[in-house]
């Protein structure tokens, strides 16, 4: 697949090496979740100049500055000692050698130094202060293990806090970045198909290749291509969490299966976990993870107790539905029975996705203060699904999501707009709509 998008990032990035090649050093860290793209995106940045790309594997330091060396000789056309084994003596002679002539150093994965000599963070610290200001490097680091990254930059007691130039966070596709790419690659696509394209993928960079790739862009061919042996999709939910997690992933699996499956206050997650307390995981999930969001009615106050929770990432999402509940399906190499399965279940399963697909649509045209949805902790249960009140003062849309527009009651829906006027919009011009798969 061609590289889509990544306009302001890509600018950002030119930019800062603009700044380390004339000035002095800068130091750039991108993160984002595994397979978003932060490898092309840097590499796309830092094509036709001399760069050095680092891969930090799990190996030992020795072993990997071996491997380093002639890597960088290369890349630079220029002598290193073959007998250099630390990663503080590599970092200090690259440092050195930039004092000369600017390049950009790539280090990727950059938080598996934790697993293998933790204390190269503070050697790295102690000469990027004593050589970035008379050097012209630029350094950029990436991670795809976002507690790990954002402990290593953002704790206040970790020896780079506060090193960093700029901190990119790469986040997946944006809507009208898919529909170009379907478009390119299934010209008739329906919008059923981008919607699908949308559930499975979420807009994740990696996930949407694989389906361009291999032409399987309709929803049956998408479904197929996931679902059956040796598929790369089975195993990523589980892969992609236990690198965040550790060993100790069952309670946090246990809460994502639940929320995935509609259960997603804290008093009805603890019930079906068998009244474990899970307070400290939640928070977990959201601060250091950044796995799941807490979702309050729209213009409720921050201390409210009405608290739904919603995991962020709809390949996560489907991935538990689906992948993780009906293990035992594939276990016995039934993949013919988890893809009817998820075919019966897509009109409804795709239904509760389209709702965040337009708040998204919502959100990407920048005429709103607020987007969310509203509903009643007690009583009649009021719900609606969207709420997005606009920069005009006083002026909202509300809106009823519905797959098929027939389904739509105008006089239900008018009835809870009133209802939702006198509780927290009093003076507002609302604008009621029903929205659609035809309005995608």
């Amino acid at each position: 697949m061609k590289f889509y998008s990544r306009t302001s990032e890509l600018a950002e990035l030119k930019r800062i090496q603009n700044l380390s090649f004339s000035d002095h050093s800068r130091l750039t860290v991108v993160t984002g979740r595994r397979r978003i793209g932060k490898t092309s995106l840097i590499m796309k940045a830092v094509d036709g100049l001399p760069t050095v790309y680092l891969f930090v594997g799990r190996k030992s330091e020795a072993t990997l500055c071996s491997e380093f060396v002639p890597v960088i000789a290369q890349a630079l056309d220029t002598f290193v000692p073959a007998e250099i084994r630390t990663f503080r003596s590599l970092f200090q002679y690259l440092m050195e050698l930039a004092a000369n002539r600017p390049f950009n150093l790539v280090i990727d994965e950059f938080q598996e130094f934790y697993n293998i000599n933790e204390s190269v963070y503070s050697d790295m610290q102690n000469i990027w202060d004593s050589y970035r200001r008379k050097s012209r490097i630029n350094l950029i680091v990436s991670g795809s293990i976002y507690s790990l990254m954002r402990k290593i930059f953002q704790n206040s007691k970790e020896p780079l806090f506060g090193r960093a130039d700029n901190i990119i966070k790469l986040s997946a596709f944006d809507l009208s970045t898919l529909k170009e790419i379907i478009h390119d690659y299934r010209p008739e696509y329906t919008n059923d198909d981008l919607l699908a394209l949308y559930s499975f993928t979420g807009g994740v960079p990696k996930y949407v290749e694989l389906f361009c790739d291999n032409s399987t862009l309709s929803i049956d061919e998408m479904i197929a291509f996931m679902v059956r042996e040796n598929s790369s999709f089975t195993d990523e939910g589980k892969n992609l969490l236990i690198e965040e997690f550790g060993k100790n992933y069952a309670t946090y699996f246990s809460i994502l299966s639940a929320i995935s499956g509609g259960i997603n206050t804290q008093p009805e997650i603890e019930a079906a976990l068998g009244d474990k307390s899970i307070g400290g995981q939640i928070r977990r999930l959201i601060e250091d993870y950044n796995i799941i969001v807490r979702r309050r009615p729209i213009l409720a106050k921050e201390g409210s107790q009405t608290v739904r929770y919603e995991i962020q990432d709809n390949f996560i999402r489907f991935w538990f539905n689906y992948f993780d509940r009906y293990r035992s399906l594939m276990e016995i190499k039934n993949y013919t029975g988890l893809q009817s399965i998820i075919r019966a279940d897509y009109p409804a399963y795709s239904g509760k996705v389209l709702e965040l697909y337009f708040k998204q649509q919502f959100a990407e045209t920048f005429q709103y203060r607020a987007i969310g949805s509203w509903w009643e902790p007690k009583g009649k249960q009021n719900e609606i699904d969207i709420v997005a009140l606009k920069l005009e003062k006083n002026q909202a849309v509300v809106a009823e999501v519905k797959r098929q527009k027939k389904n739509f009651k105008p006089d239900l829906l008018a009835e809870k707009v009133e209802h939702l006027k006198h509780k927290l919009l009093p003076g507002y011009r609302i604008d009621m709509r029903c929205l659609s798969l035809e309005d995608m």
